[in-house]
């Protein structure tokens, strides 16, 4: 992991000025057993259909994967050319570990997945993304959602 004293600058010092949101509380629910979890993936790896629309940069957009999505249905349109998208070449799963979730469904070690996952495009200052999040919590509240992998890439 690279951490931010390691980064060229203005780009190391513009991180750590980023302001980050204060909560006055903390939430506290007691988890269902993920053997009886609906789970939803989210990516902010700014992945999207073949037919969809490229993501266009810094927008807060999101995009909608079918849970029966395959690798080969999907392309990653992440605009930074920091980004290193051979990861995702070689296992989209590194991206959004369908594959993976599958099997523990199939295995019981979840209860099943979700009809539909998300994804964002990563490097995106959160003011402009609140809108889609909140649109995205209520589809996955529609799906039954209990849990959301979250990917950040």
């Amino acid at each position: 992991m690279v951490r931010l004293r390691d980064l060229p600058e203005p780009l190391g010092a513009n991180l750590a000025e980023l302001p980050c949101p204060e909560f006055p509380d903390t939430p506290w629910v007691r988890p269902s057993a993920l053997a009886d979890c609906r789970v939803a993936v989210i990516s902010t790896a700014g992945l999207h259909l073949r037919g969809d629309a490229p993501f266009s940069g810094f927008s807060g957009e999101y995009r909608v994967i079918p849970g029966d999505a395959a690798a080969a249905d999907l392309v990653m349109s992440h605009i930074s050319t920091n980004f290193d998208r051979s990861g995702f070449q070689q296992d989209w799963n590194l991206m959004l570990p369908l594959d993976r979730l599958r099997e523990l469904a199939k295995q019981g070690a979840i209860g099943s997945l979700a009809s539909y996952h998300y994804s964002f495009m990563g490097a995106t200052d959160p003011a402009p993304m609140e809108q889609a999040a909140r649109e995205v919590a209520g589809l996955l509240k529609a799906d039954a959602v209990d849990a959301v992998l979250l990917v950040p890439v």
